[in-house]
C-alpha cells in the first residue's frame, strides 16, 4: 500500500501521492464507458420486452416499423397497467401509428356492462380502446372543441385495428345520435342491453353508494328504498325516477333507429355477458369484421367477485372491487309490477 499511495519525504514522513493527469482521465474515460454501456442494454432490454410484448397484436412488422418514445411514461401508470403491458403501450408507439377517431363506439346502457364489455374487447389484438369515457358527444363544452380534440383523446392504432370509445350516457342524450352520424355515418354501434328491472336496481345500488358526495335532496331520496323511488303513493309505476326511466329502453332505441340503419347496432345482451362472455364477445367479433381471437381460455370464473375475469399471456385482470355491488332485497311484488 505504501508503494501505491504513499511516497518518502526527506524529513521522513510520507505524504499521499497526487493523480497524475492522465491518470484522472482515464478514470474519466473508464467510468463514462461503463455508464454508457449499461444504459445501452437497459434501452435494448426495454425494446427487447415491448417487442415480445406487441407480438402478439401484430405479428407482421417489418424491421422498419421502429418506434417513437412519447412523451407518457409509466411514472403515470397504475399497477394494473405496468402489469398487462399497457402502460409501455402508451410510453412507446410504432411510426405507423396514429391517432383516429373511432370506428365503434358502446352508446350504453348504464348499470349493463359496458366497462366489462370494453375490456373484454380489448382482449382482441385488433382492438385498442379509449382511456375513460369521453362524453364528446353528449357533452356540449367537449363537443364545441371539435373532433380534432375528440381524436387526441384516442389511442394509437395501426391502419386495420378498430379504435373503440364508450361513453353509456350517449344513449339517453338526444343529441348524440345525430352528432355521431355526422362524424361517421358507417360507424359500428355496440348498445348492451340487462333486463330492465335487475339494471334499474343496480343503477339505484350504485346512487345510493355515491349519494355521500351529492346534493342533500339525492341523499334524501337515496336514504328511501327502492320500492319507495319506484312506486308512487298511488300504485303506479312512477317513470320519471331516472333508473327507471332509463330501464324503459324503447323510448330510446327509436331515436337511435331514426338516425341509423338497424345493421349498424348490434343488441348485446349484458346478462348472458355475464354468464358467458365468449358467445357474446364472438358475435361482437363478427359485427366489427374482425377475425375471431378471443375464447374461452382468456376467462375465468372469480369466485370471490362472482363473475369472470380476463386473463392474457399468462397475467389476469378483474374490474374495479366497486363493480358487481350486491343488490338489496327488493319486494317480489314490486318486480313483479316493473315487469309488467
Amino acid at each position: 500500500m505504501r508503494k501505491c499511495l504513499l511516497e518518502d519525504v526527506e524529513d521522513g514522513y510520507y505524504r499521499p501521492v497526487r493523480f497524475r493527469s492522465n491518470q484522472l482521465i482515464a478514470v474519466l474515460f473508464s467510468v463514462t464507458f461503463i455508464t454508457l454501456f449499461i444504459g445501452f442494454h437497459i434501452a435494448l432490454y426495454d425494446i427487447t420486452i415491448y417487442q415480445m410484448q406487441i407480438q402478439q397484436y401484430q405479428p407482421t412488422l417489418n424491421q422498419q416499423d421502429f418506434f417513437f418514445i412519447n412523451e407518457l411514461s409509466t411514472a403515470n401508470s397504475s399497477m394494473d397497467e405496468i402489469r398487462n403491458g399497457t402502460a409501455i403501450r402508451k410510453k412507446l408507439h410504432f411510426s405507423k401509428t396514429k391517432r383516429r377517431l373511432p370506428q365503434a363506439l358502446i352508446v350504453g346502457v348504464r348499470k349493463c356492462g359496458t366497462r366489462a364489455l370494453l375490456e373484454m374487447l380489448f382482449l382482441h389484438p385488433k382492438i385498442q380502446k379509449a382511456a375513460g369515457e369521453v362524453h364528446f358527444f353528449d357533452r356540449d363544452e367537449n363537443y364545441n372543441l371539435g373532433l380534432e380534440w375528440y381524436r387526441q383523446k384516442m389511442p394509437y392504432s395501426f391502419f386495420d385495428q378498430v379504435t373503440i370509445e364508450k361513453s353509456p350516457s350517449y344513449f339517453v342524450t338526444p343529441e348524440v345520435p345525430e352528432r355521431i352520424r355526422a362524424m361517421n355515418a358507417s360507424i359500428r354501434l355496440l348498445l348492451i342491453l340487462r333486463e330492465p328491472v335487475t339494471r334499474a336496481i343496480s343503477d339505484y345500488t350504485q346512487l345510493k353508494s355515491l349519494a355521500a358526495s351529492t346534493t342533500p335532496q339525492t341523499k334524501i331520496n337515496q336514504q328511501k328504498s327502492f320500492e319507495e323511488l319506484a312506486i308512487k303513493a298511488n300504485g303506479e309505476v312512477n317513470s320519471s325516477y331516472r333508473p327507471i326511466a332509463i330501464s324503459i329502453y324503447h323510448t330510446y332505441v327509436l331515436q337511435w333507429l331514426e338516425i341509423f340503419p338497424r345493421n349498424q347496432i348490434l343488441i348485446v345482451n349484458g346478462d348472458r355477458l355475464i354468464e358467458d362472455p365468449v358467445w357474446e364477445i364472438q358475435k361482437i367479433e363478427s359485427f366489427l369484421g374482425l377475425e375471431p381471437k378471443i375464447t374461452k381460455d382468456n376467462f375465468y370464473f372469480n369466485q370471490t367477485k362472482g363473475f369472470y375475469c380476463m386473463k392474457t399471456d399468462g397475467s389476469e385482470h378483474c374490474l374495479h372491487e366497486s363493480k358487481g355491488r350486491k343488490h338489496p332485497r327488493v319486494e317480489p311484488a314490486v318486480v313483479t309490477k316493473l315487469r309488467t
